[in-house]
Formats: C-alpha cells, structure tokens, sequence
C-alpha cells in the first residue's frame, strides 16, 4: 500500500508541475513550436525544449497532431516535432535524480532530499496562498508538484527498499533481462501509466533496491519508449487523413527506432560481450541511459525523417483534405489557450475576409449581373453562417478555461463581432437579391439614381475594407475613424432618399425602381451600422469597458475636432 500510495503521489505531482509550467511557460512555448518549426533541425529542437519545460511528450505529440489536423503544420514538420519530443522527456529522469541527493551532518543536511522538498513546498505554498499575482500561483503549483513528486518518489524507494531481499523480485527481474520479455513489460507498464517520465521514475525507484542490473533496465527502457506512444494513439480519433498519420508518428517512431537499437546492441553483445551488462543501476544510472538510448533513437531517425512520412502514408492511405483549414476549429488545442485563440483568431480573419468578398461581389452585380455571381456570394454567405455557429461554439467552450488577460479580451473581441460579420454578409445576399430583382423584372435606373447608388456603394466599400483591416490589423486608431464614417454614409443615404422621392414625383422612376432602391439604401445603412459595432468593440473591449450606447452618445455629443476632421474628410471624397 505504501508502494501504490507513492506511486499516486508521484504521478500527481507531475501532473500538477507539468499543468503549472505549460500555465508559466507553455502558452509562449505552444505558439513557438507552432510558428518556428519549418526546417527539421529546429524542429527537433523545439520539440525537445518544449517537451522538456511541459514535461510531457504525449502533450507535445497531441498538440502536434492538432496541428497537423487543423492543416497549420504539414505531416513532415510533425515527424521532426515528435521525434524532438521522443529525446525532451528524458528530462524528467535527470530531475528525479534530485529525489537520490544525501544529506550529511551540519551544513551539509542542508543539501539533503528532505530539506529540499522541504523548502521547496514550504515557499510552493506560500505562494499559491497569498500571493495575488496568477505568474507566481502558477510559480506555486510547480512547486508544489516537485515538492508532492520528491515525497512519492521518497515513499516508493522506502516501499521497494525491502524487495532485494525477496527471491520472488530477484526472480522478476531476471527473467526481465530477455530482452523481448523486458521490451513487451515495459510498454504495458507504460501504456497503463500513460506516462513515459512516470514508468521511467518507478524503474529508478526499482533501482534503488540495489538489484537492477543493466541488462534488466535496458529492455525496459526500450519498452518504455514504444509503450508511451500509445496514449498519443487516441489522438488520432475524429481526425482527418494528415492527422491519423500525424498520430501514427510517435508509435512507428518508437518501435522502428527502439527494435534497431535492441537489434544493434544485441547483435554487437553477442558478438564482443559487453562486461557492464551485470552492472547494477541506480537512479542516475538509469537517468543517463535513458538519455543516451534516446539520442540513438532520434539519431537513428532524424536522416530518414522522408521515410518515416512516407511509412506513415501508407498505412493510412487515402488523399490530403483539402477542406478549408480555417473550419477546422481543433478541440485538443482548447486545453492549450494560446493555441486555441491564434486558430480562432485565424478563423475570425478568413470569416471577415470571407464576407469582404461577398460584398464586393455583390456590390458588382449591381452593374454586370450573372447567374455565377450570384450562386457565388449565396455559397460565401451560407460558409459565413457556418464560420459563425463554429466560432460560437468553440469560443463558449475556450471561455470556461483559465485564461491570461491579452487572451480574454481576444475572445470577448470576437465573439461580440461574429454576428456583425455574418450580419454584413446576409446584407450582403440581399443586395445581389435586388441585383437579381432588376436583372428578372428588366429594371433600369436613371442616371441620376445611378450615380447616387455608386457614391454610397463605393463608401461602403470603403467602410467595410477600413474596418475590417482595422479588426485584423488590431489598429484602433482606425478603428476609430469609422464612427464618423458611419454617421457621413448615414447622412447620405437619408439625402438619397430625398431625391429619390423628388424623382418619384417628377415620373423619372417607378415604384417598382423605388422598392429596389430603398432596400439598397438599407442594406448600404445596415452594413456601414455592423461596421460601426465591429469598431466600437474593439475600442472598447480594448480599454475593459464595453457599453456602446454610452460610447457612441459621448462621440456623438462632443463632436471633437478628430471626428469633424473625419466626417469632412469622407463628405469631400464621396460628396454626390
């Protein structure tokens, strides 16, 4: 019982220093392995420091095949990625070690295990109690997970000290020397454990019975590598083609890479019988074969990084999907925030970008109509409203996890904007709608009319291109030249339909005409309205408040010098 409670103790420990350094450092890490791994050395390399500082590289792998999954990573990248991971989480075993380090009398106990768990709990503590700042919480729970990992790791030493003296326990770890025998236990044992740096940590407990030779960990270690793949396995559930391959990586990896360094060294033992086989490990021991076996590894692969993609295809045949990367909003990464707000953040783009076309197109059917056209902004606006329900989902979803500041305010930004992006492109259909109407009932305009539908369309072009670029861009200087936009194209369209009133009486247009052009001149309004509470959002979410009644009254009631200067700037350049 003491055994099972230490083992308890020390994967929640790890657990709870690992979540506490992807909360310090991985949200940076997570956009770093993202954005820099284009040629395969630097993504070995990342894929081992960020393994190394998370702790995990099932975490590493899963982030990866989401990646891949959501079409930002190629499966190439992912293969160097995951074999960095495969080295980073020898780490681990290096920092167990610590759980070894003696003590002495006088100033030496100082350095002894339990003074360091000691103080390092004591100050975790501290800091997850009172301090105010959620860096230093964080700071606290790593701390305190190293501190509850050292007391499991101490526990299940003092469990196992007793088990060399056991003929049963000698017995195991003599038939664990054959090496396929120690291969298959150690991939159970870490396949159920789920957690490579855990089965490696229980080993280095193991060792310290003083009966573990060489020969015995050695195969365990290999089987270790191959068992911590599996977890990464289930990754691969509800993904598409390049994400199953993605997933498939670290399994081929490590067998492929674990059985030629087994065939390697057995073969070169049976041929000059190594005399350290017999050797007796203990946990430093054991954490630097861990490491050396994974350097062979990775080393072993990383020139034939082309093969290894290769393999994976074929066993998971089928095409690339060329689906639209911006829909695939991954759901592994919502326990990774960063991630899951640059993706939403990329979707929110391609949404806005979506929509800007729509209403250029429509805007230009008004003038040369076609059935394509038209079939073309009705495919946009129906992939808008798909973008929308998508983005509403996910961004609930990402809200009920703990984010920093700079992320909460991204993810209030855009989920108070998608309405007004879809709003823009139904506007959008309902323009080439009235482009439809004149082209079906044979109507023309007069030229006066004409000339009038081209000014406010070509503001609210205007509009549309200077807020949506202000939205990308994160420009609220911008953003803040939209109101007065907003209020001159306001303007206009009620001087607009004046005149169309005075042509209605002079019998220069019809009704029928009238109807098609005040429904323009409402979707013109409308459109130029969302642009408005796009940019009102941004200003506001931007500077923690977001009441916009009361921002635009104030705008609107102090007229400032800027807003003058804006609204005449846009009355000359669009004057009738």
């Amino acid at each position: 019982m003491t055994l099972v409670g230490g083992v308890a103790l020390f994967l929640f420990g790890m657990t709870l220093m690992g979540d506490g350094l992807k909360k310090v450092a991985g949200s940076k890490l997570e956009l770093v392995l993202y954005r820099l791994s284009s040629t395969p050395f630097r993504a070995v390399l990342l894929g081992t420091g960020v393994t190394a500082v998370i702790q995990s590289s099932c975490a590493t792998s899963v982030m990866t095949v989401g990646f891949v999954n959501s079409g930002m990573m190629k499966v190439r990248q992912a293969v160097s990625v995951i074999l960095g991971a495969i080295l980073g989480t020898s780490i681990t075993g290096w920092i167990i070690c610590l759980s070894t380090v003696g003590g002495g009398s006088g100033i030496a106990s100082i350095f002894s295990t339990a003074t360091l768990t000691a103080s390092v709990a004591l100050v975790g503590i501290l800091f997850r109690m009172f301090s105010k700042k959620q860096t230093l919480r964080h700071v606290g729970d790593i701390m305190m997970g190293f501190a509850v990992l050292m007391f499991g790791m101490s526990s299940m030493s003092g469990a196992v000290s007793s088990l060399g003296e056991a003929p049963g326990f000698r017995t195991m770890l003599i038939s664990m020397s054959n090496p396929l025998l120690g291969i298959l236990a150690g991939a159970v044992f870490t396949a159920v454990l789920q957690s490579a740096s855990a089965a490696v940590g229980i080993i280095q407990a193991l060792s310290m019975t003083g009966e573990l030779p060489f020969e015995t960990a050695l195969p365990l270690l290999m089987g270790v590598a191959i068992g911590a793949s599996f977890p990464v396995l289930l990754s691969a559930v509800g993904a598409n083609t390049d994400g199953r391959r993605a997933a498939l990586v670290y399994p081929v990896a490590g067998v492929v890479s674990a059985m030629a360094c087994a065939a390697v060294f057995y073969i070169a033992n049976a041929i000059f019988r190594f005399p350290f086989l017999e050797e007796i490990m203990n946990p430093v021991r054991i954490a630097a074969l861990n490491t050396v076996l994974r350097f062979a590894m990775v080393g072993l692969l990383a020139p034939f990084s082309d093969v290894l993609e290769a393999l994976v295809a074929l066993l998971v045949p089928g095409k690339t999907d060329e689906s639209d990367p911006a829909l695939r909003l991954e759901e592994r990464f919502i326990r990774h925030p960063s991630i899951a707000v640059e993706q939403s953040r990329q979707t929110v783009e391609a949404m806005a970008n979506l929509t800007e076309e729509s209403l250029d197109e429509a805007l230009e059917l008004l003038h040369t109509f076609s059935a394509d056209g038209y079939q073309a902004v009705k495919d946009k606006e129906v992939a808008v409203d798909r973008y929308e329900d998508a983005l509403g989902t996910y961004l609930v979803k990402l809200t009920g996890h703990e984010l920093t500041e700079r992320q909460n305010k991204d993810v209030s930004k855009f989920l108070h904007t998608l309405s007004d992006f879809e709003r823009i492109s139904d506007h959008a259909l309902r323009i080439a709608d009235s482009a439809a109407e004149l082209k079906e009932k044979n109507l023309v305009f007069s030229g006066e009319a004409k000339h009038e539908l081209d000014v406010i369309g070509s503001a609210v072009r205007e509009i549309v291109r200077l807020t949506f670029r202000a939205f990308i861009d994160g420009d609220r200087e911008a953003a803040a030249r939209v109101e007065p936009f907003e209020e001159w194209i306001d303007s206009l369209c009620g001087e607009l339909k004046l005149h169309h009133v005075e042509r209605l009486q002079k019998g220069q247009c019809t009704i029928h005409q009238g109807f098609v052009f005040n429904d323009l001149l409402t979707d013109y309004r409308r459109v130029s309205d969302h642009c408005s509470n796009i940019a009102v959002a941004m200003i506001e979410l931007e500077a923690d408040l977001f009441d916009t009644h009361e921002y635009l009254s104030q705008v609107k009631e102090k007229r400032s010098a800027d807003f003058d200067r804006v609204y005449g700037e846009y009355s000359a350049r669009f004057a009738l």
